[in-house]
């Protein structure tokens, strides 16, 4: 027996196959038509992509692994969160997607607050632009034609999973970061709803991550050569998919991300909101567990802004700035670039370069740019202990934990180890397969969610902790100087 991952981002689908010991069997990726911005701040894709992408990455799949394929037994899940994709009584999509990093409904993230003042304590997080509760709110301001005949709010997987089995289903990690969600008890709130004109009847069916969804359509069976009935899991948010693929389900195991954006992820034993410091705390893919996140929006794209601006290659800028490195450079970066959620909540940062001189190089403007998203992970750590989490093991993922360097300066900077894992697949699609095997056989997500063998761990450089904690220190003091510029 085998069991199918699908993990849908913005930019394409993946898709991996595992058997009954979580060993993958193989994988295939269909491109998506990449996001539009209609207006400067806005972020919008066709929900119609991810499933032409779906279902070119599992028709690639049969066609590398047939008999694989088709022993597929259960199906999971993953997928970009947040976004709006609205649905009219047929199921009819009534306008393009508002995506996750969508900036346009600040205005109505204040208004939601200011109308509900429980809203942070049954949410357990900030309303952000982000989040897919105030695009609703703009939709009923300014499109109300469009609200007026809204029958179904989904997230993006959960349409997926729509077409896959014709039903309305979402999972807790992913329900949680909708800001509809009581977080505390994982069911929907009536109050949270009723800030943006909704009820229950809009809101897919909740379960678990690892429990079954739904089956199959017996049309999309045949297509593939799977028989019998085949389970869909509820699957998880992506980032709730990382950790159930790296095994960061128990408490205090967690990662540091370096994408497009950066996020660092911790599991826990309870909810422990933080919304003074702009924590995500977000139900887990597995029941009886949360997670909390610091989340940054732009890692790994602060240097490939650097790399437009230059016109060298995000390597090269990466390369010179590990063989020039002598610690803390002059210039310092702030990586504002799309604003920010973790610790500031401010859609309108910006980004800045200070300390600049006649004799900076590239090589120094990479350095700062690492040093600058490390910072910025340094902050989400700070909130995160103010909440009262300890973080006991944490694992590097994302194309940024390629750079020898960078994982150095989050080692020092976060002071604590950093283990990166032996080579191998250990996003979305590998944890929404897991949590497919979970539901399909009835297995203990604890046995099925194990940590990957370490392929080398790195340690703080102590003998610059103190030269990067006086860098941090003058990093923090530039965002309010500079905001308070800006007014």
């Amino acid at each position: 027996m085998t069991y199918l991952g699908i993990d849908i981002g913005t930019s394409g689908v993946k898709a991996l196959l595992i058997d009954e010991n979580g060993v993958a069997l193989g994988e295939a990726s269909a491109a998506a038509v990449e996001p539009t911005r209609p207006q400067p701040g806005w972020s919008e894709q066709n929900p119609a992509d991810w499933w032409t992408a779906t279902l070119g990455a599992i028709d690639k799949l049969g066609e590398k692994h047939p008999s694989e394929l088709a022993s597929v037994k259960g199906i999971g899940l993953s997928g970009h969160m947040h976004g709006a994709t609205l649905l009219g009584k047929n199921d009819e999509v009534l306008r393009p997607c508002i995506l996750w990093n969508d900036g346009r409904s600040a205005a109505e993230c204040a208004e939601m607050e200011a109308a509900l003042p429980r809203l942070r304590e049954i949410a357990g997080n900030i309303a952000m632009p982000g989040f897919t509760a105030p695009k609703i709110a703009w939709v009923r301001k300014h499109e109300p034609e469009v609200f007026s005949r809204i029958a179904k709010v989904l997230l993006p997987k959960a349409y997926v999973r729509l077409l896959l089995t014709g039903e309305h289903v979402e999972e807790m990690s992913d329900a949680a970061g909708t800001l509809w969600l009581d977080v505390a008890k994982r069911d929907w709130s009536d109050e949270l709803l009723a800030v943006t004109g909704l009820t229950r009847e809009h809101m897919p069916r909740l379960v678990e991550g690892s429990a079954v969804s739904a089956t199959l359509k017996p049309e999309l069976a045949g297509r593939w050569g799977m028989s019998g009935s085949v389970v869909v899991a509820g699957g998880a948010g992506d980032n709730a998919a990382a950790a159930c693929g790296i095994g960061a389900v128990r408490p205090g195991e967690g990662f540091v991300s370096l994408g497009t954006s950066g996020v660092l992820f911790v599991s826990n034993d309870k909810f422990r909101p933080n919304t003074q410091g702009a924590v995500h705390a977000f139900c887990h893919a597995i029941p009886d567990t949360w997670h909390q996140m610091g989340v940054i929006l732009s890692a790994t794209d602060s240097l490939n802004w650097l790399s437009r601006m230059t016109g060298q290659k995000q390597a090269d800028l990466a390369g010179a700035a590990e063989a020039g490195f002598k610690g803390p450079g002059e210039a310092i970066f702030l990586p504002y670039l799309s604003g920010e959620r973790t610790p500031h909540n401010n859609a309108r940062a910006r980004g800045a370069f200070v300390g600049l001189s006649q004799s900076t190089e590239p090589a120094q403007l990479a350095q700062a740019v690492m040093e600058g998203v490390s910072f910025a992970m340094r902050d989400c750590q700070r909130v995160l202990h103010d909440a009262g989490t300890q973080i006991n093991r944490l694992l590097a993922v994302g194309g940024g934990s390629r750079s020898a360097l960078w994982l150095k300066l989050l080692a020092t900077n976060l002071d604590m180890e950093i283990a990166l894992p032996e080579d191998g697949d250990f996003g979305g699609a590998l944890g929404a397969a897991r949590l497919a095997l979970c539901a399909a056989e009835g297995a203990d997500p604890q046995a099925v969610m194990t940590m990957p063998p370490i392929k080398t761990t790195i340690a703080p450089d102590k003998s610059l902790s103190a030269a990067y904690s006086d860098q941090y220190a003058r990093y923090r003091a530039l965002y309010p100087a500079i905001e308070e510029a800006r007014q």
